[in-house]
């Protein structure tokens, strides 16, 4: 039997290779997920398998599951590795696992089986099957005529440097705060950032959908020197787009902790709104060094999401 530090000393492709990898930390849960062929290149530049893949996504699921269990959820499905033919899957389809379920809802198709799941179990049943990034409706499944979350997406043109776009998450933090509402930072795994306000009770998606417009309206018209709040590459040149358009019944935003099907592996990553001006860049977290990140951190910066009441405020 090859020693430990031999094992560790080999690319993640030549060690993922030597085993199966079963990965849940689900008590109970049983059979544990079989990742089939670990030993795949998923991200070529960085060597990153499927097999390591799944390793990530088990390393994160207790916190990762707060934000997806129990939500309609679309997948960014990568059969042929990150740089290959992704596509998204919004529906139930066969052979998926026993752990992911479907939720009834309609659609302008009419009736269809959305994807959900509710474990560890499920998680990586769903990147059994080359999943690679999750996205999640800002509604739970039993309640998905009401929105919990509004998500701002802050979206820099080229060339805006990463200070400017921590300012401008601050500055939409402090305008929530001035209406009496508490939000949270999270990196979108590219080069931009999420703000995200909780709303308990879940309130009307057309009341949801009206805030998330008049407040990225409202600071476009205080700052137009930095922000847009209209879609358009020729409107926000030098300008960063407040995208307010994920705010209505089906659409999704990355989930925190989710991995982004980029040559970088980059990875959603919540944090602290003390953090944002000392993080070198907006794709600062990766697949590389999030698990390192997660053991250093002395508490979750979104410990608290759920547990706080704030109505949406009329507009």
């Amino acid at each position: 039997m090859k020693r430990a530090a031999d094992r560790r000393s080999r690319p993640p492709a030549a060690r993922n290779a030597e085993r199966t990898v079963r990965a849940t930390k689900d008590a109970g849960a049983e059979p544990a997920v079989v990742i089939t062929h670990p030993e795949r290149v998923v991200f070529a530049g960085l060597g990153v398998t499927k097999g390591d893949v799944a390793d990530y996504y088990r390393q994160v699921a207790p916190w990762m599951l707060a934000e997806v269990r129990d939500r309609p959820l679309s997948v960014l499905r990568c059969p042929d590795g990150a740089g290959g033919g992704c596509f998204f899957q919004k529906h139930l389809g066969t052979r998926l696992g026993t752990h992911v379920r479907g939720v009834r809802l309609r659609d302008s198709t009419g009736q269809q089986q959305y994807l959900c799941i509710d474990d560890a179990q499920g998680l990586l049943e769903l990147v059994q099957m080359n999943t690679l990034e999750f996205h999640p409706w800002g509604a739970h499944a039993r309640t998905t005529t009401r929105a919990d979350r509004i998500v701002f997406d802050l979206d820099p043109h080229a060339g805006i440097a990463w200070p400017a776009v921590a300012g401008a998450a601050l500055l939409v933090r402090d305008h929530l705060s001035s209406l009496g509402l508490t939000s949270f930072a999270r990196t979108s795994g590219g080069k931009g950032m999420h703000v995200v306000v909780p709303v308990n009770p879940p309130a009307p998606w057309p009341g949801v959908r009206r805030f998330a417009r008049a407040m990225a309206e409202a600071l476009a018209a205080r700052h137009p020197d930095r922000f847009v709040a209209v879609a358009g590459e020729d409107k926000r040149v030098g300008r960063i787009f407040i995208d307010w358009l994920r705010n209505s019944r089906g659409a999704t935003s990355v989930a925190s902790y989710s991995l982004r099907a980029r040559a970088d592996a980059g990875v959603a990553m919540p944090l602290a709104w003390n953090q944002l001006r000392a993080l070198p860049n907006a794709h600062a977290f990766t697949i590389v060094n999030a698990p390192a990140h997660l053991r250093r951190r002395r508490a979750d910066p979104w410990r608290d999401i759920d547990g706080i009441e704030q109505a949406l405020p009329r507009v």
